[in-house]
């Protein structure tokens, strides 16, 4: 229980990291006159700090032939990173931190839903209930409710 705890801690505090993060994005946006470049100041920051991060654990760079096994559209994650840093960019200053976020969240549900039903990118399959349902319905309702 205690590891659910903290682990639990730690996803809320990712979830406000991505709100700073995003305001702080479009603050950069509005600095550099581009969103693009802004963007791409975002995901160099990351790599930067990424690249400190596998030093500091001293994780070895893994072999081509390891990469090569990989299927193809696993390595499509950072398309769907660039297009979430481009929209966040360009909507949270138009329509508010908690509004995109709740639309986020109710997207992120949605496909969830729908990702957990088919399987898909190799999940496991769960099926769509009601209390699942009832969760969608109730994100819905409350981006109606953020957005007033």
């Amino acid at each position: 229980m205690l590891v659910f705890a903290f682990s639990a801690v730690l996803a809320i505090l990712a979830g406000a990291g991505l709100v700073v993060q995003q305001i702080l994005n479009a603050n950069l946006r509005a600095g550099l006159a581009s969103a693009s470049w802004a963007g791409f100041s975002s995901y160099f920051v990351g790599l930067a700090c990424m690249t400190l991060l596998a030093a500091a654990l001293r994780d070895p760079v893994p072999a081509a032939s390891v990469a090569g096994r990989i299927p193809w559209w696993t390595w499509s994650g950072g398309l769907f990173g660039a297009i979430f840093i481009g929209l966040a960019i360009l909507l949270v200053p138009k329509l508010g931190a908690a509004t995109f976020f709740a639309l986020l969240v109710t997207g992120q549900m949605l496909a969830s839903v729908l990702f957990d039903q088919i399987g898909l990118l190799g999940l496991a399959q769960r099926s769509i209930d009601l209390p699942r349902l009832v969760g969608v319905a109730l994100l819905v309702g409350g981006v109606v409710l953020i957005r007033r």
